[in-house]
């Protein structure tokens, strides 16, 4: 089933199945890192929409993809969440591995009071 799929849609598919396994009827907040760029928003599944979102492409001061860009970001998310009532959300890495600016924006929300 899943030859020929690239390390990183192994990793994705791995992470979202477990995700659907134990979220039950959470939102998830998933990330998406480019070279320049992080991205991240709180999805409903159920509903199938967007809650909050952030990125460094929009309200960002100088850098955008270092782990401090990252962190604001995660900051900012997680404000929005908190702003449209939800504080409890699985975290959806994707296949993106857990460290570096992932982790800081993980940390991030955690601060701001997202749970996960």
């Amino acid at each position: 089933m899943t030859k020929g799929l690239s390390l990183f849609a192994k990793r994705r598919r791995r992470n979202r199945t477990a995700l659907k396994a134990r979220a039950g009827t959470r939102p998830r907040l998933s990330i998406h890192r480019s070279g320049k760029h992080i991205y991240a928003q709180v999805i409903d599944d159920v509903q199938g929409r967007t809650i909050a979102s952030a990125s460094t492409l929009s309200g960002h001061d100088g850098a955008t993809s270092n782990a401090a860009a990252a962190a604001e970001v995660g900051k900012r998310v997680a404000e929005a969440a908190k702003a449209a009532g939800v504080t409890q959300v699985v975290f959806d890495r994707g296949g993106f591995l857990f460290h570096g600016r992932v982790k800081a924006l993980a940390e991030a929300a955690r601060e701001a009071g997202l749970e996960f």
